[in-house]
């Protein structure tokens, strides 16, 4: 029988390679950048058209290469970055395993230019598909300038599976941030479409978050800085109230580069126990500068992944250094053991010296006591208590239920006793009809009386409902009821959500909205959707729209409901909210007119039914 083991062709074997190393434009544009740094760049320029698609170019001004080296860098395993295997626990460069040019070139037709410093001329290559096409000397500036033009052009199976612009552009801001903020003191910029979206000068790390992320972000810092024989951990993370719904800005770099931990961000989480919201993420960009032979950072393709050699240790510094950085800002509660943390309007008798009286004699007399042999402090102690534990069970008196019904005869049973007068039967009509107008629960839930039993409404699930099938509907039909506002108000997003907003303008606008683009970061509010009435803080509601909206992306869902859903989750009422009587009933009715009244658009319950079958199960009936 013949052999059939055969050694694959260089192209193949760098497309399989390149699988692994290029996933998506956004993997050519963390290669290129962090190529960029190695080479002692201070002004990086990136450019990019179609989201990456069409082209990906990357201009430095760093050291350059000579002719030999523009040629072997396509090489695969080609790298200047080590030399023996001991040098592997001992990096401080971003690449090493000199694999990825020879992968982009793989998949993309590429153009190289560059030349050295102390060069008259530079070098020009093209390669497409591994194969150099030009190889000559060409006139260009000092430093190297590599241009990736229609990636995964000979596979077409993977570009087939690329997102949307909107997609892939938000993963090539991710690694462009995640490079910009490891390197505030260079100089970073970066185009779409001719149009450029981030200009970062070099600067301290506080201006470079602040000038990634936007000027509202300069007030939320809180600055961490420990450091021990092992480890030093600097950077920022974000005050608890200004925490997010969604994961967004969590960023762990450990010496310079970028990393993703579970493990870690748990150690965070710990330091800001019982200090966020449910359900809420914490901003941070987080430095730990380690000793290399401590960490092996070659177990993962994209670097993304490191081994430490004590985790656990790693692990208790930075929950130890955030809670420190946090209390150090009080931001941490406090517990202060000379005042009474329940009432607070009592001051102990030890920080409250009895005062002598003076009789009508002129001698001083001693405290007053009471009949219980009490102090007037501890009278007004008392009465604090009480009215505290008034305000604790105040309102319970409207969930008191009536006597027990007989189900079974269709007529309310009313036992009368001393208390009651006989035949006050506006009274029991009165009772009746209170009884079956919906109440809260905690300012969440809603209950609701229905022949069977009851339901529990989910009141933010349920307003999420109403508000997604009527956006739709506006987006739909484009005829949308605005009111003006009377004194305009700007709003300002960060500068990596200006595009996605600009891109999603026409279709807020539809819905009852009046923005402009004024410049920059600035947008202006003309009006507000009718419906919607005065009071909102809109600069919060078009954060929380757009952080919805590109966390819904990966869903591939169509603009309108992509729109509908972010803008329904932004502006429903909340958790904790309290609502009129009138207000829970038209909440209920409009629920129960949506064509889908049963689940709100993310997939959780609206309501739940409780039958009182069931119920008086639980009581073993």
């Amino acid at each position: 029988m013949a052999d059939i083991i055969q050694l694959l062709p260089d192209s193949i074997a760098n497309q399989i390679a390149a699988g692994e190393v290029v996933q998506r434009p956004a993997s050519v544009v963390k290669e290129l950048l962090e190529n960029a740094i190695d080479a002692g760049s201070a002004k990086i320029k990136l450019i990019v058209k179609d989201a990456g698609k069409s082209l990906i170019q990357v201009i430095d001004d760093g050291c350059g290469m000579s002719e030999t080296d523009a040629r072997m860098c396509f090489e695969r395993h080609a790298t200047s970055k080590i030399r023996k295997a001991n040098d592997l626990f001992a990096i401080r460069t971003m690449g090493f395993r000199g694999e990825a040019m020879a992968s982009i070139a793989a998949i993309a037709q590429v153009e190289l230019r560059t030349r050295r410093q102390a060069d008259e001329l530079g070098t020009r290559i093209v390669v497409e598909g591994s194969e150099i096409k030009v190889h000559e000397p060409c006139q260009c500036a000092a430093g190297t300038s590599i241009s990736v033009k229609n990636l995964f052009y000979n596979v077409p199976a993977r570009r087939n599976f690329l997102k949307s612009n909107t997609v892939e552009m938000r993963h090539i801001m991710d690694e462009f941030q995640r490079v910009a903020l490891a390197n505030p003191d260079l100089f970073f910029s970066l185009h779409h479409n001719s149009s450029e979206l981030f200009h970062l000068t070099p600067g301290k790390l506080r201006q470079r978050i602040v000038s990634v992320f936007g000027n509202s972000w300069n007030k939320r810092l809180v600055p961490v800085q420990e450091e021990t024989d092992i480890i030093r951990i600097t950077g920022y993370v974000g005050k608890p109230e200004f925490a997010k719904k969604t994961r967004g800005e969590q960023l762990f770099f450990v010496n310079q580069r970028f990393i993703k931990s579970g493990y870690l961000n748990h150690a965070i989480m710990g330091a800001y126990e019982d200090l966020l919201p449910k359900d809420t993420y914490p901003f941070y960009v987080i430095f730990l500068d380690i000793d290399p032979a401590r960490i092996d950072i070659n177990v993962h393709p994209t670097k993304q992944e490191i081994k430490f050699e004590d985790e656990r240790l790693v692990y208790n510094y930075l929950k130890v250094a955030i809670r420190h950085a946090l209390g150090q800002y009080s931001i941490t509660p406090t517990l202060d053991f000379d005042q009474e943390v329940n009432f607070t309007n009592y001051t102990p008798k030890s920080a409250q010296p009895a005062q002598p009286t003076v009789s009508s004699s002129g001698a001083p007399s001693t405290p007053s006591v009471s009949k219980s042999g009490g102090t007037p402090s501890e009278s007004r102690r008392d009465k604090n208590n009480l009215k505290n534990w008034e305000q604790l069970y105040q309102g319970l008196e409207q969930f008191d239920t009536p006597a027990e019904q007989d189900t079974t005869q269709g007529e309310p049973l009313t036992i009368e006793s001393s208390w009651s007068e006989s035949g006050s039967e506006a009274e029991t009509s009165s009772n009746q009809s209170s009884i079956k107008s919906p109440y809260q629960i905690h300012g969440t839930y809603i209950v609701s009386q229905i022949k069977s039993g009851f339901l529990l409404i989910d009141q933010q699930a349920a307003h999420e409902r109403i508000l997604y099938e009527r956006y739709l509907a506006m987006l739909e039909q484009q005829q949308p009821k605005t009111q003006k506002e009377l004194f305009p108000k700007t709003i300002t997003v960060a500068p990596a959500e200006v595009e996605m907003l600009q891109s999603i303008l026409p279709q807020i606008n539809q819905l009852g909205f009046d923005i402009q683009e004024f410049g920059q970061e600035t947008f202006v509010v003309h009006g507000v959707p009718a419906e919607m009435g005065s009071g909102k803080d809109l600069q919060k509601m078009i954060e929380g729209l757009l952080e919805q909206y590109k966390s819904n992306l990966d869903l591939q869902l169509d603009i309108h409901d992509n729109i509908a859903r972010a803008m329904a989750r932004s502006a429903a009422i909340r958790r904790g909210q309290n609502l009129m009587a009138t207000e829970m009933q038209a909440l209920i009715d409009q629920l129960f007119a949506c064509s889908i009244p049963y689940k709100s658009p993310s997939g959780r319950n609206c309501f739940i039914t409780f039958e009182l079958e069931d119920l008086q199960k639980q009581f073993g009936g």
